[in-house]
């Protein structure tokens, strides 16, 4: 009767430590992706750090794409919305 009871109590921590943090960490970043605008800086998985131009709508399961203007050139590159890691905060922006 005891292992069946430890591996309930296994799975259960696993579950609290691993897969919970998991979960929450992916619907804050959902709710990032989906509250992107233009003219917020964005930092994407590959490290290019640029701001929003323009966003396009996504078709059925697709997240849609979002082209970023770039320094020094303002080059206009596109990318996938998935590719966005983080919206990034100016410090002058916080104060006002």
């Amino acid at each position: 009767m005891t292992f069946p009871l430890m591996m309930v109590g296994f799975f259960a921590v696993m579950y609290v430590l691993l897969i919970m943090p998991q979960q929450k960490r992916q619907k804050k970043w959902q709710e990032m992706l989906s509250g992107l605008k233009a003219g917020d800086r964005v930092t994407t998985t590959g490290g290019v750090v640029g701001i929003i131009v323009s966003l396009k709508p996504g078709e059925g399961s697709d997240t849609g794409t979002l082209i970023l203007r770039v320094n020094p050139d303002n080059l206009k590159l596109e990318f996938a919305r998935n590719a966005i890691a983080s919206v990034t905060v100016d410090d002058s922006a916080k104060k006002s």
